[in-house]
């Protein structure tokens, strides 16, 4: 950790060889498993959030960037029905798969991992719901969190959930799945969260595009931003940071951008020496 500054100062002409070799590894969560992939390393560990639909090997070309220079642990993971993770068999309902029981799977599989302590959180889009509760849960734990074009918890008001209705056919998407039971309870988990803030002790870094959705009516565009606007404008503890150049998924059109974001908050756990 004593050459930290220096590896940041070079972090796109590093002459070490270190490769970030990931274990995979099946957790069981209570009759059932779920996926986690582990970089191991010293320091505060680093969680990554995959958005909606997405399982955690999108995070997989930027994760050697951010351990070349922190050297500290990488975890990502397959939330349940996603990726390699199973669904729990014993659950009958679909509301049953519920964003509060994913946040229950999250934390069972860290502490059975030995990752029960301090940690930094970064997610994408759907995820940083995740990150949000997950923080508000364990605030004594959450050091930070990076969010990149994380879902406004205010975005989805009833208007809009009635449009979402009309254009998404639930029964066209395979049962039994992530996928599935996701937007099964889409509506449900938008209420839950809606109003929900991060704690004001934890500093977020709130990264977001110019424009998120150019595929959206402008008027939801425009909604969407102006709330990201707004959450570094009325909470003290959130930082906004515009992509330029970027879509939605900041992390693929800008990766420097997201890199250094990560590394810059593992950076404040360090010692000043």
């Amino acid at each position: 950790m004593k050459h930290f500054y220096f590896a940041c100062l070079t972090i796109f002409s590093l002459t070490i060889s270190i490769q970030a070799q990931g274990e995979s590894s099946l957790v069981d969560v209570g009759g059932y498993n779920m996926h986690f992939n582990i970089i191991k390393g010293e320091g505060v560990p680093i969680l990554f959030e995959a958005g909606g639909g997405n399982d955690s090997s999108v995070w997989a070309p930027i994760l050697e960037s951010i351990y070349n220079v922190t050297g500290t642990t990488l975890i990502t993971y397959d939330r349940s029905g996603f990726g390699k993770s199973e669904l729990n068999p014993d659950f009958k309902k679909e509301t049953d798969f519920g964003i509060e029981n994913g946040i229950k799977e999250l934390e069972i599989g860290l502490t059975k991992l030995g990752y029960d302590g301090q940690i930094i959180l970064v997610s994408h889009s759907y995820g940083g719901l995740y990150n949000m509760l997950y923080a508000r849960i364990y605030p004594e734990k959450v050091i930070s969190v990076v969010s990149i074009d994380a879902t406004p918890s205010e975005f989805w008001n009833e208007e809009l959930l009635s449009m979402r209705d009309m254009n998404v056919d639930i029964t066209t998407i395979p049962k039994p799945s992530g996928d599935y039971y996701m937007n099964y309870n889409y509506n449900a988990t938008m209420r839950y969260v809606r109003g929900m803030k991060f704690p004001e002790n934890i500093p977020v870094t709130n990264i977001f595009p110019e424009i998120s959705f150019p595929d959206f009516p402008e008027i939801l565009s425009i909604r969407w931003r102006r709330l990201q606007e707004e959450l570094g404008e009325k909470n003290d503890n959130i930082h906004n940071v515009i992509a330029k150049n970027s879509g939605h998924a900041v992390f693929q059109d800008n990766p420097t951008l997201i890199i250094n974001s990560v590394i810059k908050a593992y950076a404040k756990t360090l010692d000043k020496e």
